[in-house]
């Protein structure tokens, strides 16, 4: 069995090092693709392998046609959209991934990006404190906990929503559920986005469920671009000068944002939750184990299509 590792931001030594250990002791031969700059280099590299490990790479119909002996992909990290799953299921290949290994690094970067915005970017002025305020988690999945316990140490007034999650499993968290996605928006200073990106969640952070937010509100966004509709929070903001916007996601419009919206906008060069050493060995290893544990018993735990 062969096992490549396909990304174009390459784990760290220590982390191919841990992946590495896994793959050969299950008797695998670990093969690499780092800072490759073509799609047909990627093509080349799945012809005869039987297990892929990526990133944020893209894995389309296009792949899976070119890798005859593909059983298996694991997203090293929670989500997975960079994944055509139709074409895998038509492929017959199982799709992974690696769910709460990222969670600790990316909640901890949501809460910094708070304190950031609400510090006023460290430009010298006098800003407000997290203490007290309002915070609204709008899913509270791994990352969406994490956001919790940490904003806990805060002493933030923390509420959650989540269509999926179960009330009494968010409050036994001494958080507070909220009734409606609408409820969370107008009542939280501030919330923090951990949905995923799905037809149903794509442009639906819009300016009818923000525009009732309370006087200084923040939006964070952590979670995935496709989710805010960039038009409508342009709408938004140039009507609402209180209201700022933080993200580790780059809008579509960002040279719009950033010239419109100095010193109530900011967003990283590129994504960066998962961007710490320990963040990056946990999900490496985790997709090596994963995989291994596939191909060697079946166990498909982590499924996504």
């Amino acid at each position: 069995m062969k096992i490549l590792i396909a990304t174009d931001k390459p784990f760290a030594k220590v982390a191919v090092d841990g992946i590495r250990e896994e793959i050969e002791t299950a008797g695998y031969e670990l093969v690499l693709l780092e800072k490759y700059t073509e799609k047909a280099q990627l093509l080349d590299a799945v012809k005869d392998v039987n297990g892929i490990i990526i990133r944020s790479d893209v894995i389309d119909a296009e792949v899976f046609e070119a890798a005859k002996k593909l059983k298996i992909v694991v997203r090293a990290g929670a989500g997975y959209d960079n994944v055509d799953l139709n074409a895998a299921t038509a492929h017959r290949v199982c799709v992974m991934n690696t769910p709460g290994q990222n969670a600790n690094a990316v909640a901890e970067l949501a809460l910094g990006l708070m304190v950031y915005a609400v510090r006023n970017f460290y430009n010298g002025t006098s800003g407000t404190e997290l203490t007290g305020k309002k915070l609204g988690i709008h899913a509270y999945g791994n990352v969406g906990r994490n956001v919790a316990r940490i904003a806990k140490g805060f002493g933030m007034e923390i509420r959650a929503y989540d269509a999926f999650c179960p009330k009494e499993v968010i409050e036994k968290d001494g958080v507070k559920a909220v009734d409606s996605v609408e409820e969370l928006y107008k009542t939280c200073d501030m919330v923090s986005l951990h949905i995923p990106a799905t037809p149903e969640t794509k442009n639906s952070i819009n300016y009818a469920l923000l525009k009732d937010m309370p006087k200084g509100a923040v939006l964070v966004n952590t979670a995935r671009k496709e989710v805010i509709d960039e038009d409508e929070l342009i709408r938004l903001m140039d009507e609402r000068g209180d209201f700022k916007y933080v993200s580790d996601i780059m809008p579509a419009a960002h040279a719009k944002f950033e010239e419109r919206f100095a010193g109530r906008y900011f967003s990283t060069p590129k994504k960066m939750g998962a961007q710490t050493a320990e963040a990056n060995v946990n999900a490496g290893i985790a997709a090596a184990k994963q995989i291994v544990g596939y191909l060697k018993d079946g166990i498909d735990r982590f499924r996504v299509n």
